[in-house]
Parts: C-alpha cells; sequence; structure tokens
C-alpha cells in the first residue's frame, strides 16, 4: 500500500510487526519468522523491534531471543477494551458451547483481512486442538472461523478479496487456493456454518459459524475445535446445530446491547 501521508509506511510496518508478534502470544517469536510474515528484510524488521522494545510495545527474552508482547501492549489494551467489550458479553455464550460440545470454543472477530482469536474456552475432551488461542490471527478464508466470515460477506467484497489474496495457498496450501476456497463458501451458504477438515493441522477438525452485526454483516464469529475422530457424519450435524443455535443467541446479545 502506497504511502499517502508522511510517514505512513513506517507506521504500517510497525503495525505489521506488532500484529505478528501479538499473534504468537505467550510462546514468542523470532526476528526471522516476523520478517517473512510481514514480507520485510531481516534488518528492518530488527530495527523496527528495537525501536518498539524502546517504546515498551514489545519485550525480547535474553535466553531465547524471542519477541513477546510489552507492557505498553497490555496497558493500551486495557483502556480500549472498555469500547470492545463484546468478549465480556460473549463469555457465557462460548462457555455453554465448549459445555454443550464438550470440544475447544472460541470468539474470534474480523479485522481488515484477518480474524482474530478473543476467547477460549476448553471443553470436557481431554484430547484438545491447540491451532487456535487468544491473540492468534488467520486470513479470511483460512480456519472455520475466517471461511464462515468471508462467506457470508457480499459477493464483491469476497471477489475483491480474493484478488488480492494471491499467497493463500503458498501459505497454507493448495487447498487454499481461490477456486478451493469458493467452493468451500458455496458449501458453508448451503450448510450455514464452516467446516475446516484437517486443512491446517492433520487430524484438527474446526466448525465455525457467523455472528452478525446490527447491520447484518458477518463481525464476529464462534467455532469449535477438536480431534477428527470426534467430528464424524453420525456427530457433525448435532455439532453443527450447537454452534448455530450459540451464534445467534450472540446475535441476539449483541442486537439488544447496541452492537
Amino acid at each position: 500500500m502506497a504511502a499517502t501521508v508522511p510517514g505512513a509506511q513506517a507506521i504500517a510496518r510497525a503495525a505489521a510487526v506488532l500484529r505478528r508478534v501479538t499473534a504468537a502470544g505467550t510462546t514468542g517469536v523470532t526476528t526471522q519468522d516476523i520478517a517473512q510474515h510481514t514480507e520485510l528484510t531481516r534488518p528492518t524488521a530488527h530495527r523496527l523491534l528495537t525501536a518498539l522494545q524502546a517504546e515498551g510495545l514489545v519485550d525480547r527474552e535474553d535466553a531465547t531471543g524471542l519477541w513477546l508482547p510489552g507492557p505498553e501492549l497490555y496497558l493500551m489494551g486495557t483502556v480500549a477494551a472498555s469500547r470492545y467489550d463484546v468478549p465480556a458479553l460473549a463469555h457465557n455464550i462460548v462457555k455453554s458451547l465448549a459445555t454443550r460440545t464438550e470440544e475447544s470454543a472460541f470468539l474470534s472477530v474480523q479485522r481488515g483481512d484477518e480474524t482474530v482469536c478473543l476467547l477460549r474456552e476448553d471443553g470436557s475432551f481431554p484430547i484438545r486442538s491447540f491451532v487456535l488461542s487468544e491473540g492468534v490471527r488467520f486470513p479470511l478464508g483460512v480456519a472455520s472461523a475466517g471461511l464462515v466470515i468471508l462467506s457470508f460477506l457480499p459477493d464483491d467484497e469476497i471477489d475483491t478479496y480474493l484478488e488480492r489474496q494471491t499467497k493463500l495457498s503458498e501459505h497454507f496450501g493448495r487447498p487454499h487456493s481461490a477456486t478451493s476456497i469458493r467452493k468451500r463458501i458455496q458449501e458453508t451458504r448451503d450448510r450455514g456454518y464452516a467446516v475446516n477438515p484437517g486443512l491446517i493441522v492433520n487430524g484438527s477438525y474446526g466448525l465455525g459459524a457467523a455472528v452478525f452485526n446490527a447491520q447484518g454483516r458477518p463481525e464476529w464469529a464462534l467455532s469449535i475445535t477438536g480431534v477428527g475422530f470426534r467430528f464424524g457424519p453420525d456427530r457433525l450435524p448435532r455439532l453443527g446445530r450447537d454452534l448455530l443455535s450459540h451464534a445467534h443467541q450472540l446475535t441476539a446479545a449483541l442486537a439488544a446491547s447496541g452492537r
């Protein structure tokens, strides 16, 4: 994206670096990984990280060299949370979904061309998938939350998105080509919810249902994940019904709250 005001490019690059650091959560991430995912050179990525560290926005572990979110991000997030308190409203619904299905349940939100996981609640089944957790980001069309949000956007927005996202199959494999995503969009629309049959991590399945804002746009998604044998044809329809029921409940709660 071309800079339209002085300093815009530097801010965009710093924001991309911060998104990658926060996506890694408490695991931490290397300079090389950040450079690859932000399409920056390694020296540029390191220079930005050093500047962000000086402002307290990221931390670096001396022992491992991994980058982590810094204390200033926590303080900023605490202040911003009062304006974006959807997770507080959704918490009991996400917890109910995890209890009902016995699988890990999540709330994700669309941010630009990505979804960001906001909440995770684990169900009672002891074997779990750890593809998704708070702060993890995926492009639209990738993972069940990103697929279901993309599926219920207007057709022209889907076309525009897929035209500019030319590297999804390169990063996430052939099942994420534009042709394959369009096929899964139609399946999602027909079914009402998205299914990710182990396309990101082999054997880790996910279902996603859209949560709509007052204007009828899919702004959030509820999803569940688990091991593949728990998502067989005998159980999948019931999981889908439970997921859709909770998504409708959250859509109604958001509408009642004025969102």
